[in-house]
């Protein structure tokens, strides 16, 4: 019943969170619709934000690049214009500069994703369309001066430069770049058109080609800003997932701290108020048990004794085997240590086990490596540990069965005790259940033996407070294998000091060692 429950919970939510995780992708799936139908050109409201703080920041990065560049080819046009006309596209040029940069400045410190974007982005595609119009007035202005023959090819190469610098200042507003650059590629088409010859028709086309190239190139670096954008909204928002995450387990955690704290309280306080009732009917149960003060007539009373008295002792057993495992969870189980001498501690538990194994017809049978040496341990855990995989063993084994007890040198200088049995074993897929409190195998439902589920992780747990191992080896129909190894720590003769003394067993004396094997009568 236990493990059906376990596995019932753990399927529901399993469920829980694919459902959460599907409404996560629902919801934001929506959001992003809506916010791309609620957009201006297809991109999310916040990645408008974004490209036209990036179309701002790389205009400001330009402030003196641009005036520096129109005074070069000013001053290269004197060659062919009058300083008066070039004296004045400077000064237009360099104003609609100025206004253009002055948008971008107060886009920078005053705007914000909520507020009207429309209006800023209306401001800096005019703003490039003037600058745009300044220079193909420029153009414009220079094939019409007297004596500009031979300017032609400076026409176009200062068409490309000035094509190609708007291209890379204003791709992540593409209606801007095209608002800049088609003017001037307008005015070189009617320069270039006017004059009639086949040089001017082939610069005209290759003018018209650069725009279409220059277009293009906006658009892909446009594409490429958008999606650097959204790499970093995801980013950013797996970020604030994580962190959301990690606030609720941090607050589960605190749960789970206080609510151990209060199981730990609630233990601590009732450990004495449950034992204290529970010792005075046991006492009395077995005093009318065993009619110490007089015969029962009723025979029928004289059961209900024996039956109050074991029932009494199982609920004793398993508070101590609950308040035990409480106990080594919270870290207050503490060992005391001594010099435990093995076989003498396997022997004492068989013989402990030996009136239950008679009533089942089970024999017991003890394989020791001889001269094995004390270990460092709780004597007390460790007779729980070797107690309870007995009992297990005893208790699952049919009539008539084997139980065997092996103990000796494992390969790294420490020592192990093997309990293996005959009985119906342990399917592979339910020994990490059988390990978990109170998880019960389906073949101690289906036999209704007694039992908490809590025996198996005392075990593993006051082996691991050893340093040691506890593994658990079961197949069906072949029985069921027990195994504890504790460290060559553990093991006094491996100690330094006791190796420096001379006393350490050689290896070949262990290998060579004979066993002693030991029957239950």
């Amino acid at each position: 019943m236990a493990a059906q429950d376990s596995i019932s919970s753990e399927a529901k939510t399993a469920r829980n969170s694919e459902r959460a995780q599907r409404r996560r992708d629902v919801a934001r799936t929506v959001r992003s619709v809506r916010e791309r139908l609620s957009s201006a050109d297809g991109t999310p409201p916040n990645f408008d934000y974004e490209l036209l703080l990036t179309y701002a920041k790389n205009r400001l990065s330009a402030a003196l690049a641009l005036p520096l560049f129109a005074l070069i080819v000013g001053a290269i046009s004197l060659l062919w214009m009058e300083p008066g006309i070039i004296g004045g596209w400077l000064a237009f040029t360099l104003f609609a500069h100025t206004l253009l940069l002055m948008a971008c400045r107060r886009f920078e410190r005053e705007a914000t994703p909520d507020t009207g974007l429309g209006a800023w982005r209306r401001q800096m595609i005019l703003g490039d369309l003037l600058y745009g119009l300044c220079w193909a007035g420029f153009f414009l202005l220079q094939s019409t001066a007297p004596g500009h023959d031979g300017s032609e090819i400076f026409q176009f190469a200062t068409m490309l430069i000035v094509i190609a610098m708007l291209t890379m200042l204003s791709a992540s507003i593409p209606r801007a770049l095209l608002a800049g650059t088609l003017p001037i590629t307008i005015a070189i088409v009617i320069s270039f058109l006017s004059e009639q010859s086949a040089i001017h028709y082939a610069m005209m086309a290759m003018a018209v080609g650069a725009q279409c190239f220059f277009v293009m190139l906006g658009n892909q670096l446009h594409v490429s800003t958008v999606t650097m954008l959204a790499f970093r909204a995801e980013k950013d928002h797996l970020i604030s997932e994580l962190e959301q995450a990690k606030a609720i387990s941090d607050e589960a955690r605190r749960r789970a701290e206080e609510a151990n704290l209060a199981k730990s309280r609630f233990l601590a306080t009732m450990s004495h108020e449950l034992r204290t009732p529970l010792n005075a009917i046991l006492g009395f149960s077995e005093v009318m048990k065993s009619q110490l003060l007089g015969p029962i007539e009723n025979q029928t009373y004289c059961e209900y004794a024996g039956d109050i008295h074991s029932s009494g002792q199982h609920l004793l057993n398993l508070i101590n085997e609950i308040l035990d495992l409480s106990r080594i969870e919270a870290g207050r189980y503490e060992l005391t240590e001594e010099a435990v001498p093995l076989a003498t501690l396997i022997d004492e538990c068989k013989h402990m086990m030996a009136i239950r194994a008679r009533k089942k017809n089970i024999t017991i049978t003890e394989v020791l490596e001889a001269n094995l040496p004390k270990l460092w341990v709780d004597e007390r855990a460790v007779r729980q540990v070797v107690l309870n995989l007995v009992s297990n063993a005893v208790k699952f084994t049919p009539a008539g069965g084997e139980v065997t007890i092996k103990a000796g040198w494992t390969a790294g200088g420490g020592q192990y005790i093997s309990i293996r049995d005959n009985g119906p074993g342990i399917p592979e897929d339910e020994i990490p259940l059988v390990m978990q409190a109170f998880g019960q195998g389906a073949i101690a439902i289906k036999s209704a033996e007694d039992g908490t589920g809590l025996g198996l992780p005392i075990v593993q747990a006051l082996v691991q407070m050893h340093g040691g191992k506890f593994e658990l080896k079961s197949k069906l129909r072949e029985g069921t294998e027990a195994l504890v190894t504790f460290p060559s720590s553990r093991v006094l003769e491996a100690m330094p000091a006791l190796e420096e003394t001379g006393l350490a067993v050689p290896a070949s004396r262990r290998a060579s060692s004979r066993k002693i094997v030991r029957k239950a009568s």
